[in-house]
């Protein structure tokens, strides 16, 4: 046995662990607005639980996990705590940068650990609900960010033609809407069209429609329901799939509903994991091991607990463009994203494509 690779190894591990436990205290900080307190300018324990409302004891000890950690900065001569600038953006603020979110929905996901464990003996899966019960008004929180800062300068850009067949008016359905964010910012942009979000979660939908009507938008409506039973009746010019239709129960049947239902000049726009279906691909990729991760942990479970395909997030490129052929897609067209971690494909049938919709 090599034993200096023997002992870098146990250092990563060290390092695995610790980050873990960071994760979740980052989880906490971003929740209890401890970073904002910190944000505000150096302090000492006593002050920053003053700012934040929050009780000094337990505020002290994620203040030395954050310093040991690297995480925020302490001036031991004063007893002062402080965020560096550099590290900002990265745990504060509204961007999709802020890193808090995402250590949110994998604290969430730590808290179903056991039924996912039981899965792996059992079988079976872990159904949305138990998530959304988890997650509460979290849910959906950090792809809320990055609609915000990507939607409608970013994704929808990609696709020629899209913004301005959106400007002039379209029928606009997103599948698997989850609480609605992206369909609500679309309706607010593009007043000439009208969007309809549909989704199987009774709790996503009701966050959905609790945004619509904050903002008053009388071009949006949202359903529960299921992607497999949409009609095929050529009524939407675009359809949307943002990260969703590898957790179908059926995705095979629901893309070929998702061609049913456009018009014949209309176009799928579909944003996925930008991953391979073969693993040796992945390798090396940065995003490859958390993608995996947070597939075990929720795209399979939940989609075996509807007796599901269980895809995957990581069902990739290659199996994307098979299955999106076999229902019908002979004009698939992968393109990059503003975010490494997605690609936007522009999905058409019959090649006979309007000019709104970039032929």
């Amino acid at each position: 046995m090599d034993t200096d690779k023997s002992s870098a190894f146990g250092e990563r591990l060290l390092d695995l662990v610790t980050g873990n436990v960071l994760t979740l205290l980052i989880a906490i900080g971003h929740r209890t607005g401890l970073f904002d307190a910190v944000a505000e300018g150096p302090a000492d324990a006593v002050d920053l639980a003053v700012r934040a409302g929050l009780d000094e004891r337990y505020v002290r000890e994620w203040l030395g996990a954050m310093v040991t950690g690297g995480i925020l900065s302490y001036d031991a001569a004063t007893g002062r705590y402080s965020l560096p600038e550099e590290h900002r953006p990265f745990l504060t603020g509204s961007g999709v940068g802020n890193i808090g979110p995402a250590a949110g929905m994998l604290a969430n996901l730590g808290v179903l650990l056991p039924q996912v464990q039981r899965c792996f003996v059992e079988g079976g899966g872990v159904p949305h609900s138990a998530f959304a019960s988890v997650a509460g008004a979290t849910l959906g929180e950090q792809w809320q960010r990055v609609y915000d800062e990507q939607l409608v300068s970013g994704f929808l850009p990609v696709v020629p033609g899209l913004v301005d067949g959106l400007r002039s008016g379209a029928r606009v359905l997103d599948l698997g809407c989850g609480t609605g964010h992206a369909i609500n910012l679309m309706a607010q942009e593009f007043p000439a069209s009208r969007f309809v979000g549909l989704d199987l979660s009774p709790d996503a939908i009701a966050l959905a429609e609790a945004e619509r009507a904050s903002r008053g938008l009388a071009n949006a409506s949202f359903t529960v329901a299921d992607a497999t039973t949409l009609a095929t009746d050529g009524s939407f010019d675009v359809i949307t799939a943002f990260d969703a239709i590898h957790d179908q129960r059926e995705p095979d049947e629901v893309l070929r509903r998702i061609r049913g239902a456009l018009t014949p000049d209309g176009v799928f726009v579909m944003v996925d994991v930008n991953l391979s279906s073969d693993l040796e691909k992945n390798l090396g990729n940065p995003f490859a091991a958390l993608s995996y991760g947070v597939s075990l942990l929720y795209c399979v479970p939940t989609c075996r607990a509807d007796g599901g395909a269980a895809l995957g997030a990581l069902w990739g490129r290659e199996l994307a463009a098979r299955m999106l052929a076999d229902a019908g897609f002979d004009d698939v067209r992968f393109h990059d994203s503003p975010r490494p971690q997605n690609y936007v494909a522009a999905c058409r049938f019959g090649r006979a494509v309007s000019e709104w919709a970039g032929g």
